[in-house]
């Protein structure tokens, strides 16, 4: 299975901007559709963005279109969430996720996960 881990969370104020990166070992990554997921404290984890394997494709949640882009580089075997606007309610742990099927990781059913990297945004 692929192996995925998060960088890129820290502390930020409310209209700021962070880039999170996910880098994906051990499978070949263009064979896999790569999403993000976040979860707040207290709260289940919820789908944010996916994109399809050929990074053609890309599709929001409601509550980050317009704010948040999701973007690959196959070369580099890694996924990015470029986060803008970025506001208090945003405050969460942000997942990597990646699976073959497209449908399985907006789903949330996916095969692998990563460890999860720390978003605080303050008002």
């Amino acid at each position: 299975q692929v192996q995925l881990v998060e960088s890129g969370g820290g502390l930020v104020q409310a209209g700021g901007s962070l880039r999170l990166s996910c880098a994906a070992s051990g499978r070949t990554f263009s064979n896999y559709a790569m999403g993000w997921f976040r979860q707040a404290p207290g709260k289940e984890r919820e789908f944010v963005a996916v994109i399809t394997q050929s990074g053609y494709g890309t599709y929001y949640a409601d509550s980050v279109k317009g704010r948040f882009t999701i973007s690959r580089d196959n070369a580099k075997n890694t996924v990015y969430l470029q986060m803008n606007s970025l506001e208090p309610e945003d405050t969460a742990v942000y997942y990597c996720a990646a699976d073959r099927q497209y449908g399985a990781v907006v789903g949330g059913s996916v095969g692998a996960w990563g460890q999860g990297t720390q978003v605080t945004v303050s008002s």
